[in-house]
Formats: C-alpha cells, structure tokens, sequence
C-alpha cells in the first residue's frame, strides 16, 4: 500500500557532465520510521537528499509523496509538501536571534509578530523536548544548540518529513543521546526522518531501517534490528572490511614537542588559549578531544607556526630526546621551521582551503611543498608526478587522473591526497585535524591505519578527532580541552566516552573541581 509511505523514489538518475551521480535508485521512507541512508563517500547520498530537497532536479524517475506524484522543483516546493532538510553546515544568521532566524522567508515581509513566532517555538520545543531560547544570538549558541534551531526552523516551516545531514559530526555523546531523544519523540509522532551519517554504532542505535548506496546505485535496505556493522559495511563497500583500529604500545617513546604556558588570542582579544602546558611523544597518538572551537585549531596552528602567540609561550622542539638540544617553534614561520630541517607535517581542517588549492591538479598540489627546493628558476616536475601516481596507487583515490583539479574529486578522495602527500615528507610530528570528518568508513579506516603506520614508524602523532569511539581505539593519550583549557590528560586505553564527553563540556577549577 503506496499509503504507508511518506516518501517513494523510484528510478532516479542524476548526472552532472560526464559523471553519473544516481543510476535509477529507489527508496522508500515510511511514515513515522527513522531511516539511515549509508554508502562511501561519491555514493550519491548528499545529491539524492538534495533532490528530494528541491536543491537539485532529477533527469529521470518519479518522486511520490504521501502516495502522490509530485515535481519537487525547488526548496519552496519541498516545504510546501512537508519536506525539510538540515544540512550539515547551518544557514543560520549569526547577528539574529533564533526567532528572527526562523522569521527569514516566512510570509509577511518585513512585518512579522515576534511574540507569536516566539510562542509557537516554546510549543514546538515543549512538543518534542527541544531547548531553544527564542531571544539568544547565533554567535552565543553552542555547535549543539544551532542544529536544534536548524531542526526547530524545518519543523515551525510545517515540516513532517526531516532529512538531516551529518547530524552528530560535532556533538559530544550527551548532546548526540539527547538529539536521538528528541528524534525519537519526532518519530513518534508521526514524523518520518532520513538521516545520513558513517557512523554505524549511530546507525544501529537510532534507525529502524537502512538503505545502502554503492557508486550512484541503490543496493539494497534492512531493517535495523537484523543488521550489524560488517554486513552494513560489506553492503557499502562490495567487499569485506576490517573494522579493528590496530593499537600498538609506543615502543620507547621520547619527547618530541614540549608546549609550556601555550596561549593564544585572537584579533578581537578572545582567550582561545590559555596556559596549555603538553607533552608530545614520538612513537604514541596523543588524541585532542573537545567541542568544536575550545583550541583545537589554534593549539595546532600554533605548533605549525601559523598562529601568534601570547608573549611566555613556548612550543620546544626536541629532535633527538630529552636531553638532546631544542629548537624554539614560537616566532618561527613554517618556512623557517623547514629551513631548521625539522619535518612538521599538518593536514588542516580545512581541506581545500588551508591544504589544497582547488584549482590545481594532483601534481600540482604535490608541487607545492617542493618548489622552494629547487635549484633554479624552473620547477622540477618529475617527483611530484611520481608521488601524485604514488599515492592514488596506495590510497585508491578515485582520479579520472593525476592531472585532474582536486575540486572535482569527492570528499574523501580529496582528504586521501592531502594526508598521502604530508606523509611523503617522511615527517618527525604529524598533526591532523579531523581527518575523517565526513569521510566513509572504508577510507576512515584507510587514515586510521595510515596514522598507525607512522606511529610505528617514530612519529610523533597528534590526532584531534570529534568520534570519541574512535579517540579510545586509536590513541595512547587523550587531552582535553574545554573553553581553551587542559581540562585533563587520560589514558585512551582506560578513559571511557561518559567520561570524556563530560570533560568536553565542564571546567575544572585550580583546585581540582568541575563546575557545570
């Protein structure tokens, strides 16, 4: 019965130029189900979902909705039937209040009654167990209370039928459990929800069905309660992966990197920093946990040499151990720190911003930790294009080839390329900046093991990462942060996730006590 469904998709097909997006795929989202939409990175996931959205217009197939044949053309024609998508970066207005955020394109014009807006948001959030204070700026909220306004905004529009996109990426475990309460009431009340995610244990723990995309072509679907990880992950990849992160005791590990009295602020004056005081080891991962903005960035930046500091900070580099000499990191640039010969390897958050020039091809980008290097006013072009093929052979990027411009790979190859290409400088310390963020869990494991690797190796790894499960498999040590402050350092072996995440969100006073 065609009734049952809030959503059928059948036979879309989707291509942009030469590249196939969606071959014929078929879905089927049930009135008052959550459903997770799984598949690697390039799958078809986001352009399916943008479609439904009226983002994107399909070339063939048929949507219904509620059992009827609909042309989803535009965003306003989705919201007229009661569709409404949450993306994973907020299109919120960072100056207005969640109210006028909300009042943004609804009927009226400039003319709009902030009671009753602010009325009907208390409802929606006494409905299904939000927390949104009407009155509070956008550059007030935390990560978590933006994403409840982007949900609260879809639902206050009339939506039924939710699509949210990378939901938890930034969520720390009590803000993810209370999101999938909140999920869980909006199911049961007739809502129905699509939710696009690579972290299976969310998966398995919030969905009750899944359908899997592999290369733009349906798969297959299941229910939630008959699956596992590996028979998600073999149904995403086409063949089995191992989902062990390999955790090897630091063979003598020596310190690499001495950070004493680390602070830093920013150019309206903000602490982002303030008296880090670390120790980096060669041979172990030492793991950064914290909500998004409490110093991460800044901490490795500064490390990097492209963040100032305040004056008494110290980043002491140690090449040879203990008691071998040190090289000072603060009032360097990262070129002076290359010319000392120490091998500082960074792969940003910002992937094609900071890492990569979109624009370039492979060899290109390859090109540009290397040009200083030559000897004369012609670059030399024959390594970079022996690494650029070397790295698409070892890390499987999928390349029409390596003269192609990186802006036109997908998400995860794209991160393949940058995290191949600074561990070919053979570095001392490698630091990386959520490297599987938005990443399919076949290339998220390809990372993991490449980061073993050069701990094996005697690098000295640091790892900020925002999926504490993978903090506790993959680290030796944990450091956490919270509002710009060492909140703590804990064993990755022994830690918990309960215990990591309140770290995450509570500061510890000078004598020792944790204050909400």
């Amino acid at each position: 019965m065609t009734d049952q469904f809030a959503v059928r998709m059948v036979n879309i097909t989707k291509s942009f130029g030469t590249i196939q997006a969606n071959n014929k795929v078929y879905l089927e989202l049930r009135k008052g189900e959550i459903l997770s939409l799984l598949g690697e990175n390039g799958s078809g996931k986001t352009t399916l979902m943008n479609m439904l959205s009226g983002i994107y217009f399909p070339d063939d197939g048929q949507i219904y909705v509620n059992g009827r044949e609909v042309t989803i053309a535009s965003p306003h024609d989705a919201y007229k039937l009661g569709i409404g998508m949450v993306h994973q970066h907020f299109k919120l207005v960072d100056v207005f209040t969640a109210a006028e955020n909300i009042a943004l394109g609804l009927p009226g014009g400039a003319v709009v009654d902030r009671q009753a807006i602010a009325q009907k948001i208390r409802d929606i959030c006494g409905r299904y167990g939000f927390a949104v204070d009407p009155d509070k700026k956008i550059y007030d909220m935390s990560v978590s209370e933006k994403q409840t306004l982007e949900i609260v905004k879809t639902l206050y529009r009339g939506a039924d039928i939710l699509i949210l996109d990378e939901p938890t990426a930034v969520l720390t475990p009590q803000e993810t459990e209370k999101l999938f309460s909140v999920m869980r009431n909006m199911r049961d009340d007739g809502k129905s929800i699509i939710i696009i995610t690579h972290k299976l244990n969310e998966v398995l723990e919030i969905s009750d069905r899944v359908t899997v995309l592999r290369k733009g072509e349906y798969i297959g679907d299941m229910n939630t309660a008959k699956a596992d990880a590996r028979a998600l992950t073999d149904m995403m990849v086409g063949r089995t992966v191992t989902l062990n992160i390999q955790r090897d005791e630091p063979a003598a590990p020596q310190r690499r990197l001495e950070i004493r009295n680390l602070s830093v602020k920013d150019k309206e004056g903000v602490t982002r920093l303030a008296d880090i005081n670390l120790d980096v080891y060669a041979g172990e991962i030492l793991g950064i946990a914290g909500i998004s903005g409490c110093g991460q960035k800044e901490l490795l930046e500064s490390i990097a040499g492209l963040q100032p500091t305040q004056s008494g900070s110290s980043v002491r580099y140690r090449p040879t151990g203990p008691e071998g000499p040190a090289d000072e990191l603060v009032g360097q640039n990262p070129r002076t720190i290359a010319e000392k010969g120490i091998r500082l390897a960074f792969v940003p958050e910002d992937r094609l911003g900071m890492g990569l020039v979109a624009n370039m091809t492979l060899v290109g980008n390859m090109m540009l930790k290397e040009y200083r290097s030559g000897k004369g006013p012609l670059v030399e072009r024959r390594h970079p294009h022996e690494l650029a093929e070397q790295v698409v052979r070892e890390l499987e990027v999928v390349t029409p080839s390596i003269d192609t411009p990186v802006r036109k790979l997908s998400g995860g190859n794209v991160q393949k390329v940058l995290v191949g290409r600074e561990i070919a400088l053979h570095p001392t310390v490698l630091m990386s900046a959520y490297a599987v963020r938005g990443l399919d869990i076949n290339t998220s494991y390809t990372i993991y093991r490449l980061l073993n690797e050069q701990k094996k190796a005697g690098v000295a790894v640091i790892y900020v990462g925002e999926d504490l499960d993978v903090l506790l498999q993959l680290c030796d040590r944990i450091a956490v942060l919270c509002g710009g402050r060492l909140n703590a350092i804990l064993d990755g072996r022994t830690a918990t996730k309960e215990q990591v995440g309140y770290l995450m969100t509570n500061m510890k006073t000078d004598g020792g006590e944790v204050i909400q």
